[in-house]
């Protein structure tokens, strides 16, 4: 397919703070895009903005927020007069057995990858159809295939995977383009944060290659790009990922049998897995979340 020139175009990108987000609004500001950066870190967010090469501006906004998105999409509109992308990035991640899972953490999981997918493609979609624009869902490895110990995680983005599925076919006849893009374990923090439990990285490390190693975060943005310069329904960040589409039928079978396997023999040691959100991302949303409730006890 032939590539858009991104010069002039305006995108939005969510999760913009760090890892994914940011390289990606780093590399499409490069190409000439206008960036608007969304998420819940304004200091994180307002570092990046200002390092980036062309026109740019930061918002501070829940993504699974109806009305703050909202918000935001009106005011991306007004300061940039279109949007001609958006990047449904952010997300969070759990680990552990759900039987010990906390359920807040776990419903967060759900909340910010697959509602906050939805909540931003709604607030912005108005937009995108004026444009013929490009929505861009930040999917997963764990949306082609599940795993243990990842049980709200994968959830949510096998959920995310099949929303942007749906819209493809809702959307196209108005030249809205929806595309998802497949990440598999990514050096990010969020992948550094779950390796900070050693029984979540020995399990990792004995995944069948290629999908037991961390990838770096450069080639597979790089990837993202190009599938955002070519409106492309489908993004591979890893090239192997590719070929996972055509044995994904098998694979619940073949996890669920290595899966019992393995749960076995670390099952002494799953209690040493911390129930909370992981890595900085996690922890910069449970700090906004504990903000937010601070301040309704006050005004209650």
């Amino acid at each position: 397919m032939s590539r858009v020139s991104l010069e002039g175009r305006v995108a939005v990108v969510t999760g913009a703070a760090r890892g994914v987000g940011e390289l990606l609004a780093r590399k499409l500001s490069a190409r000439g895009a206008k960036v608007a950066l969304v998420g819940l870190e304004p200091e994180e967010l307002k570092r990046v903005s200002e390092r980036l090469h062309a026109e740019s501006e930061h918002w501070f906004a829940d993504v699974t927020d109806h009305e703050a998105m909202a918000r935001v999409a009106a005011e991306v509109e007004e300061r940039f007069g279109k949007v001609d992308i958006v990047v449904a990035n952010a997300g969070v991640a759990a680990g552990g057995p759900f039987a010990d899972s906390d359920p807040e953490t776990w419903r967060r999981v759900i909340e910010v990858n697959l509602i906050g997918g939805a909540v931003t493609a709604r607030a912005f979609l108005p937009a995108l159809t004026a444009s013929r624009g490009y929505f861009l869902q930040i999917a997963s490895l764990a949306a082609i295939t599940a795993a243990p110990m990842m049980t709200a995680y994968c959830a949510s983005k096998s959920g995310v995977e099949a929303f942007a599925h749906s819209l493809r076919a809702e959307v196209g006849h108005k030249g809205v383009r929806v595309g998802v893009g497949y990440l598999s374990w990514t050096d990010t923090d969020m992948v550094r944060g779950a390796d900070q439990y050693e029984v979540m990285r020995e399990l990792r490390q004995r995944l069948p290659w290629p999908s037991n190693r961390t990838y770096p975060l450069g080639p597979a943005v790089d990837r993202l790009v190009a599938g955002v310069e070519r409106r492309s329904a489908h993004v591979y960040g890893q090239w192997w990922l590719r070929g996972m589409q055509s044995v994904r039928g098998y694979l619940p079978t073949l996890v669920g049998l290595a899966g019992q396997r393995e749960m076995r023999r670390f099952e002494p040691r799953l209690g040493a897995v911390r129930a909370g959100l992981v890595g900085a991302g996690g922890a910069a949303d449970e700090a906004a979340r504990g903000a937010a409730g601070g301040a309704r006890t006050q005004r209650e």
